[in-house]
């Protein structure tokens, strides 16, 4: 079986090489705001069912682009695919793409292939049999302290994504470790961290398609996955994180409280983060101070004036300052000013 996705892998990767020659002229249209589908994707995810389903008739199929429409709805096996994931990448020529293919076996992931077709890199896993970069076996990185790791990620993109809360979590995440990268195709992220490239990941918003081949990929290569709470019950979820065991418990005690299943406390608090965030991290406009205070400015224009008159040689000389009175000897009353009125 790992054999036929192979197959149906590189075939969508050699559809979708050929494009990237002229990515100019890919027709493209949206799904949604910033979720876009294009010929390409519809081309490659035809050529992996068609194989698939040449060898396989009688099994289902779950793909990005077609759902289940294809193959079997009651086979205890089914094809999990995304046939190109990192759509928005591949439009803009960021080479950061792959094809993804997953078998489930009565919902558990047990064959996973996922390939790079601008580096030809092909990541393989069978369960139990180990996980494979090129014939090469991988195994997850073995840092063990959050904050000597890389970690990958994925930004919200879609409407009502939360995206304010999210910045919240990133935000800490960046504070414990060495640094976060966003490739922008997830599938390609968890195979990094099987191959130990970077030594974790996280992100919300994902579909079956997005996780299924590389879970089994970081499983079999040592690592642990599962949602924020740290449940391996997490592929239908939304949400993932994953690294080697300590990485992951480490990340896990970070995002638990970011997980739709956390507790109300936990919940209120993060609410309470999110809002304060933008108030305790926002930094004064240029100007603020100025534009709050206007009585300040006036000293400004005064000074521009009298240095205006200084350089001007037409101007007429400023009148002397009055000389200050003398002051009284000791002993001595003081003199009445001239002018009348006596002194206070």
């Amino acid at each position: 079986m790992l054999n036929v996705a192979i197959k149906a892998a590189r075939a969508a990767g050699a559809i979708i090489n050929r494009a990237a020659l002229d990515v100019e002229a890919v027709r493209v249209s949206a799904k949604q705001t910033n979720d876009f589908v294009t010929e390409v994707d519809h081309a490659a995810e035809q050529a992996i069912i068609e194989t698939l389903l040449g060898a396989y008739p009688d099994h289902g199929i779950l793909a990005e682009e077609s759902g289940d429409s294809h193959g079997s709805r009651r086979s205890d096996f089914q094809w999990i695919i995304d046939p190109l994931d990192g759509t928005t990448n591949f439009i803009h020529g960021f080479p950061i793409y792959c094809v993804s293919i997953a078998l489930a076996v009565r919902g558990r992931v047990e064959q996973a292939v996922v390939y790079d077709p601008t580096r030809n890199d092909l990541f393989c896993a069978t369960k139990g049999r180990g996980a494979y970069l090129n014939d090469k076996r991988i195994r997850v990185a073995k840092r063990s302290r959050l904050q000597d790791c890389l970690v990958s990620t994925g930004f919200p993109y879609r409407p009502g994504d939360k995206l304010r809360s999210y910045l919240t979590m990133l935000g800490e995440v960046m504070s414990q470790c060495a640094g976060v990268r966003r490739p922008g195709a997830a599938a390609l992220d968890l195979a990094y961290v099987a191959a130990g490239h970077c030594d974790g990941f996280f992100e919300t918003g994902l579909k079956p398609w997005d996780v299924a081949a590389g879970s089994l990929l970081v499983t079999e290569a040592g690592g642990l996955i599962g949602n924020f709470t740290g449940e391996a019950d997490f592929m239908h979820q939304g949400e993932c994180v994953a690294g080697n065991p300590r990485v992951y418990a480490q990340l896990v005690s970070t995002l638990s409280k970011y997980s739709k299943f956390a507790g109300v406390a936990d919940k209120l608090q993060v609410a309470a983060d999110t809002t304060a965030a933008p108030a305790d991290t926002a930094a004064p406009l240029p100007g603020a101070d100025e534009a709050a205070s206007p009585a300040r400015a006036k000293p400004l224009l005064k000074a521009r004036k009298v240095a205006a008159d200084a350089q001007d040689p037409h101007a007429p000389s400023p009148r002397p300052a009055p000389a200050k009175p003398a002051k009284a000897r000791a002993g001595r009353p003081p003199s009445k000013p001239s002018g009348g009125d006596a002194p206070f």
